[in-house]
């Protein structure tokens, strides 16, 4: 080994040099090493795969379970609202009341809501009889109660000029019926039987009764229209994965029978899927229970592991073919598994701080865990299950059998005596092939369009202006999406799009986003209620909501009644023995705590009601309410909390943003790190860190104009393009950077001839695999398709295009290799002249 230093070069600067280049090459002897036992035990590492994948396989059919609590899955883990509804619960536990609504604001609990809708032009209010058969019908169910909410009637028209807002018509009408569960295990599914009798009811009463439509929700709606997914998704998978198989053995056949393999192609795809199969079966084993976001796994996996796959192959077809098919196959892992390596690590990595406690959301978290698992186990798979695959494809080459049909290929002579068919299926590409060819594998298709075509348009001088145009326009779009990135913790994004609960939620939005949800507002310390500045405080608090509140009513009694209440003593007096014991104020009693303290009655805590007016983005409003009152609970003398059910969803609005950028963040500091040592110039890391950042960018901003919000599936996505774009593109800037060619032209022309195959084979399998997720009506499946489609595609325009115009612009100069070559030449010419001069009778055989 010998390493020359550049003049005004500092020793630094060389020891680094040095360093990196002892290292990378320690990787690659033992990767040399790893192939070399690979292929003198293949039968082993064949064997082993397969009895862990039938091991584990088996497990899994037994141990499945489906996860039950969805907000444990898409609600934050560690959330403010959280600790809002224990406080809630514990100040009014749900037992002290059977009665009101309001009770139950802490918990949904188990419950049934149906929205009757009139056609259009009719008025709801006119269809009473259909209404109350409906109601008594579902009141005759054993253990329901209903409850009504301020704003039951939607799609209201008032009467004009009606000082008192008269209604004058209304479009529907929404009723809610909760359930007496209160946490007992038996009343629990005593209610799930009964929600699905509601739903049944629901059905039955809307084919007897067409002149309404009935739209029903219960509290299971959600997580079983959530897990329908999986369901619909079954058949689709298949196809993605026989749309896979097929498009990875295509794109590894050749016209030479014996060099061709179709077969390796097949068994890389299949490779991959039994170390999915694999990794799901530690998951259950280990107490894991199934969520459909789990769906995204097996794409997520065959984008990695096929890259590995075409790299072998690709590398395979770079060994001398004279060499005996275990030093090809040392040769092969010795030039590719460095990098696979390397990014596999990072594959590991990164969704490790996924699954770390840093992460907020359940479903996330466990994504990330499984995805851990099957890229160890896709890793081992590939350099065994594979590698063994690729010794006794390479043993059958040797010995000259057909890479199909497995049989001795016949000599020239026998064939040029047979029809053309014949020879066509059995040709072994010496037709084609001069005796000046040394690399047989350049008739592969792909191989052979990009070193005949591609490489010499995509370099050419005027198509590069285009390029750069191009990447202003993706650039422009890509910044123009980050600016207008929208939270999207709506569960409805991660439900079928033909289910019940879909349904619901957009009659909900049509006919009853006028109002927010009933958001409990609790004051949880003692307050002095007769003072007038804490009067005149909760006034303000208050103002701009619809409030149902004991104070104002207890404030109206007292002044009607002509009471004075100025003291503590009367006020409370006259609240406990006079307001509290009317009928009208009677349900008051569970929205005070009282406590006694000797003969002295104080007020401990209390409750109101508050109902804000909302415009048709509903949830929006809703989010920045909760976010103004929250800063007032701490700033105020008032110590309060607000609540509703729906708040612990919100939360997951303001972390879903924040989690992918650390990620990709830290990924990025992760490559700078981790390829330091492995690359012989550091602009390779450089031009790396540049290419993963566009790309991420990109799928970001496009992902927002194509109305992509950022829920669980996005984020797990961009995750994943992180990863992608390094599997892509690190070979591709590696291979330019060690490259030796005179020009940075023909530097990037070399690169794309050794891996643009691989890069190619792997990104079309990928987004053909996806194209039956089109066809599944979930819009988890279609937030998944539009995401790695964009994942996909951005990857493949920049390494295909972006990278082989920018690269001819700017550093790494190539200069200093020609000068290299420049003075061996000489030093050649030279050391033949003085031959020549020595043995002047040999001149004629020089």
């Amino acid at each position: 080994m010998c390493f020359l230093r550049r003049p005004g070069a500092p020793a630094s600067w060389i020891r680094w040099r040095m360093l990196r280049q002892v290292l990378r090459r320690g990787l690659q002897s033992f990767c040399h090493r790893l192939g070399s036992c690979v292929s003198r035990h293949p039968v082993f590492f064949l064997t082993v795969p397969a009895v862990l994948t039938i091991t584990f396989g088996l497990g899994a059919l037994n141990r499945f379970q489906p996860e039950g609590d969805l907000e444990r899955l898409v609600a934050p883990s560690h959330s403010l609202a959280k600790i809002e509804r224990s406080l809630a619960s514990s100040l009014f536990p749900l037992d002290q009341s059977k009665s009101q609504l309001y009770s139950d604001l802490h918990t949904p609990g188990r419950y049934g809501r149906v929205i009757l809708l009139s056609p259009p032009g009719d008025n709801i209010l006119l269809q009473a009889e259909g209404i109350l058969q409906t109601h008594r019908a579902v009141l005759e169910m054993k253990d329901g109660r209903n409850s009504f909410i301020g704003h039951q009637l939607g799609g209201v028209v008032e009467v004009p000029n009606s000082k008192d807002q008269r209604v004058k018509s209304a479009r529907a009408i929404q009723i809610t019926y909760y359930l007496q569960t209160y946490g007992s295990a038996t009343q629990d599914l005593i209610g799930e039987k009964w929600e699905n009798e509601f739903c049944k009811l629901m059905r039955k009463l809307q084919e007897e009764h067409r002149d309404l439509q009935l739209y029903s929700l219960a509290s299971f709606s959600l997580w079983r229209d959530f897990h329908k997914t999986s369901i619909l998704a079954r058949s689709q998978v298949l196809v993605s994965l026989v749309l896979i198989l097929t498009t990875a053995t295509l794109s590894s056949s050749m016209k030479d029978c014996l060099r061709g393999k179709p077969f390796l192609g097949l068994l890389g795809v299949l490779t991959v899927c039994i170390s999915v199969v694999t990794a799901a079966g530690i998951f259950f084993i280990t107490d894991g229970k199934y969520n459909s976001t789990l769906l995204g796994i097996p794409f997520f996996a065959m984008g990695h592991g096929t890259k590995g796959v075409f790299e072998l192959l690709s590398g395979w077809r770079r060994t001398k073919e004279n060499l005996p098919f275990k030093d090809r196959v040392a040769d092969a892992y010795s030039d590719v598994m460095v990098t696979y390596t390397m990014t596999s690590s990072l594959y590991f990595i990164t969704f490790g701080m996924g699954a770390s406690p840093f992460t907020n959301i359940e479903a996330v978290k466990v994504f990330c865990q499984n995805m851990c698992v099957s890229i160890l186990l896709n890793y081992f798979y590939i350099f065994s299950f594979f590698g063994s695959c690729l010794v006794f494809a390479g043993q059958l080459e040797q010995n000259r059998y057909h890479s199909i049909f497995c049989c001795k290929i016949p000599s020239a002579e026998y064939l040029d005596r047979k029809p053309v068919w014949f020879q066509t299926v059995m040709s072994d590409g010496h037709q084609q092939t001069s005796h000046h060819e040394t690399n047989p594998y350049q008739h592969h298709f792909i191989q052979h369009f990009l070193r005949e075509h591609y490489n010499e348009w995509i370099t050419n001088i005027y198509v590069k202006p285009f390029v750069v145009i191009l990447y202003l326009i993706y650039a422009s779009f890509s910044f123009m999406g980050c600016l207008q990135i929208s939270d999207g913790a709506n569960i409805i994004n991660l439900l079928a799009s033909d289910s019940p609960s879909i349904s619901y939620a957009m009659v909900q939005q049509k006919y009853f986003s006028n109002y927010s949800p009933v958001i409990g507002f609790y004051v949880y310390e003692p307050l002095e209620y007769w003072n007038s500045s804490v009067q005149e405080d909760l006034r303000r608090l208050c103002s701009g909501f619809t409030a149902v509140s004991w104070v104002e009513q207890y404030y109206q009694f007292l002044k009607v009644s002509n009471i004075s209440a100025n003291n503590k003593s009367d006020f409370i007096s006259v609240l406990q023995s006079s307001f509290l014991k009317k009928p009208e104020f009677q349900h008051f009693r569970n929205d005070i705590i009282f406590s006694k303290a000797g003969d002295e009655n104080n007020i401990i805590a209390s409750r109101l009601y508050l109902v804000a007016r909302t415009s048709r983005d509903k949830q929006k409003e809703v989010i920045e309410v909760l976010e103004k009152l929250r800063p007032l609970s701490l700033s105020k003398s008032i110590r309060f909390i607000v609540f509703n059910p729906s708040f612990v969803f919100m939360d997951h609005y303001s972390l879903s943003v924040t989690v992918p950028v650390l990620i990709a963040g830290f990924g990025v500091l992760l490559v700078l790190i981790l390829t330091f040592f492995l690359v012989i110039h550091p602009l390779g890391n450089f031009w790396l860190i540049l290419s993963v950042t566009s790309i991420e960018l990109g799928v970001l901003g496009l992902m927002t104009l194509w109305n992509i919000d950022m829920d669980c599936i996005s984020i797990l996505c961009l995750i994943y393009t992180l990863n992608f774009a390094i599997d892509h593109c690190a070979p591709l800037l590696y291979t330019f950077v060690l490259a030796t060619e005179h020009t940075r032209t023909q530097c990037i022309k070399s690169s794309l001839q050794e891996h643009g195959t691989a890069i190619l084979q792997n990104v079309t399998s990928f987004l053909i695999g996806l194209v039956p997720l089109l066809f599944v009506p979930s819009n988890l499946t279609f937030t998944l398709f539009k995401c790695l489609l964009l994942t996909g595609g951005c990857t493949l325009l920049h390494c295909f295009v972006i990278l082989p115009v920018f690269l001819t612009f700017f550093p790494p100069s190539k200069k200093h290799h020609k000068k290299k070559k420049r003075a061996k030449r000489k030093e050649r010419e030279e050391i033949e002249c003085i031959e020549i001069q020595e043995n002047p009778d040999h001149v004629t055989t020089v």
